[in-house]
């Protein structure tokens, strides 16, 4: 009883309202503080950075009291040289002074690649392979060949592109890959007395491919083969006989002159006869 007697006295009512009043100032000063500090109401609109050069981005954010900084760099056929691609945050988003702009610009040079070997794989493994190394696959050509579906060839342009060759990223491969062995047929072109670069032209022509490539004992560094000429083919050469499109054809090389072809040798030409079996 003497509690809640107490509770009505003028004295417990004095300080509790005193309290009161307190409370209200502490939690109104606590709100201004809270607004001084955190510069409510003076957000700063963050710019268009976006195709921007290092020196007007520095510009534009220096007059804005805004920081900046390059975390990123590919490179883009779509925009400028050594300008803005993206920015986070976004352009119009509302931040405080002082925010730093994470930025990806666009290279100045183009990103070399090596080419990877393609030659041998599958098609599917050859796209996974160029997708890998950031090349696009380009236009495909079938050939005969005994694998089918395997890429034969791999080109920049109109040149065959050697692996581990220097590639700018995003560069177009084109293929050529094998259909198979043609039901066609075609003749064996005499290939004695040539040498590989020719005889490798003159294989294409009746639509075959090289096989293996044997160089005898009379050079020590096949590298070292510009004289060297073909003494000796598998299949042999016969006027009646015919391949499959698609077949390999083996050499053997030598630089030994005595093992060239007699004068009643003959050669094809270009005169390729192609029949339908």
């Amino acid at each position: 009883m003497d509690f809640l007697r107490f509770l009505t006295t003028k004295k417990f009512l004095r300080h509790l309202g005193l309290a009161a009043v307190i409370a209200i100032i502490l939690l109104l000063g606590t709100l201004v503080w809270l607004k001084i500090y955190t510069h409510h109401g003076q957000a700063i609109t963050v710019p268009d950075l976006t195709g921007l050069t290092d020196d007007e981005v520095e510009d534009v954010t220096s007059s804005r009291r805004l920081r900046f900084e390059v975390i990123d760099s590919v490179f883009s056929n779509e925009m400028p040289r050594g300008t803005v691609i993206k920015q986070n945050p976004g352009a119009n988003s509302r931040v405080k002074k002082n925010r730093k702009i994470f930025l990806t610009m666009n290279a100045v040079n183009q990103e070399m690649v090596p080419m990877p070997q393609l030659v041998g794989l599958s098609f599917r493994q050859a796209r996974l392979a160029m997708q890998n190394a950031g090349l696009i696959q380009g236009t495909i050509e079938y050939r005969p060949d005994y694998a089918k579906n395997n890429v034969l060839q791999q080109m920049h342009g109109d040149s065959v592109i050697k692996q581990g060759t220097e590639i700018t990223k995003g560069s177009v491969i084109n293929l050529v890959l094998g259909m198979g062995l043609s039901s066609r047929t075609t003749r064996i072109p005499n290939l004695l007395g040539m040498g590989l670069e020719e005889a490798t032209e003159s294989i294409a022509r009746y639509y075959l491919n090289m096989g293996a490539v044997t160089y005898d004992e009379s050079f020590q560094d096949a590298e070292d083969s510009s004289g060297a000429f073909i003494w000796r083919q598998y299949p042999e050469f016969d006027e009646f006989r015919r391949l499959n499109m698609g077949m390999e054809m083996d050499v053997w090389l030598s630089l030994d002159s005595t093992l060239l072809p007699g004068p009643d040798s003959t050669l094809f030409g270009d005169d390729t006869e192609i029949v339908d079996e």
